[in-house]
Formats: C-alpha cells, structure tokens, sequence
C-alpha cells in the first residue's frame, strides 16, 4: 500500500479545504442556504482535488509504475534531456479531476534533483515538456538502470511539490511529490523497456503499469 501516511486527503490540501469550508459555513450562517450554493460547491471541488487514497502496488518487480493519475497523451522515442540519451518517454496528463499525488514509478536511488522554472502553457502540449516549470528527479535502480521522472506544470497549475533530494531511496509506490491544479508527469525509460499502455489509456499512480523494464 501507499507509504503516504495522510491518506484520503492530501495535507498539501488541508489548508485550501479549511479555507473553503470555513467560508462556505460562514456564508450559510450570514445569509443562508440560497447564497451559500456555490460556496459548497467550491469545498466540494477542493475535497474532490485533494484526495489521496492509497492504492495497491503490483507484484512484478520489473513493472514500471505510473507516477501519477491521469490519461496518457504520449508513447513515444525521445531524447532524455536531462541525462542526454535517447529514450522511451511516457507522458500522463492530469485534469484538475484526477489525484494529483506523485508516486515513485520503481524502485531506487535519486541521483540528482533539477528543477526549471518555465511557462505556465497548456500541460497537453508537447512544448510543455521543455518550456513549462517542471522538476525532474534522476532515479537508479540497484540493477543499474536509469529512469528519469519529470513534474510538469499546467495552465493552471502553480506550484511544483518535491520531496526528496539526491542521495535519498525511493521504493515503488513511494508518495514523493504533489502538483496543485492541473498538470502532466513525464517518465524516460531506456530503449529495451517493453510498453504496456498506450496513448489513450486512462491510468492511476501506482495501480497502472506503464512499461516492463528488460
């Protein structure tokens, strides 16, 4: 299961929520329920935003697991920019519907942390990939293979959440950042990786396979 231990709503959210709560709450008592609709439709849109439930992790060692909720809009060879190679990428885009928890897709060592600041364009757009803020974590797995996991920000989106730095282990499933508001995660596997999902295909962090390493 998740090692997040907050689960069902995120504690990056629980400010946003108390916030929307509160004035949902103060506005029914000032002025009743008819003026008070749209307030709770907010608090529900934040509690919906927010969630964070923990989810199961598959059993095979080699799978590569989604690093976040959402619908893959790309599968594709591309060049790594971060470790100059060419690559297998892999690109989930996340609505503001979707969990916007980000989890380890393998297990492993962080190498290097970088991060960019950039654009606030459309997170489906390929562009978005280089011009977009994002940060990128450089992940080695004990057999030695190299996986890079790249944070993305939105149209909406504002702010990138990263947990861990250099030198830290990730296990699979591992809860290590957050993206408020709509954004895309992009992954970099080694050529040899075998995909099991495709363009389309809606996925869930840590529940969905995206590739079997060689």
């Amino acid at each position: 299961m998740s090692t997040y231990p907050h689960p069902i709503i995120a504690r990056e959210g629980w400010p946003f929520v108390a916030m929307a709560v509160a004035m949902a709450v103060a506005v029914t008592v000032a002025a009743g329920w008819g003026w008070s609709v749209a307030f709770w439709l907010i608090a529900l849109f934040m509690l919906q935003f927010f969630r964070d439930p923990q989810r199961t992790i598959p059993s095979d060692p080699k799978a590569v697991l989604s690093p976040a909720d959402g619908r893959i809009v790309m599968v594709e060879r591309a060049e790594d920019p971060y470790l100059k190679r060419e690559a297998l990428k892999f690109s989930v885009f996340m609505n503001v519907f979707n969990v916007h928890s980000n989890r380890s897709p393998i297990d492993g060592e962080v190498r290097e942390v970088w991060y960019h600041a950039g654009k606030f364009i459309n997170a489906a757009l390929p562009k978005a990939s280089l011009q977009n803020e994002r940060n990128a974590l450089w992940i080695k797995t004990e057999s030695g293979v190299d996986v890079t996991c790249v944070q993305v920000a939105g149209l909406i989106a504002r702010r990138i959440l990263c947990y861990v730095k250099a030198g830290d282990r990730l296990a699979r499933g591992q809860r290590y950042g957050f993206i408020r508001f709509g954004s895309r995660v992009d992954l970099y596997l080694p050529l040899s990786a075998v995909p099991k999902a495709s363009v389309g295909d809606k996925v869930y962090a840590t529940a969905s396979v995206l590739a079997e390493l060689a």
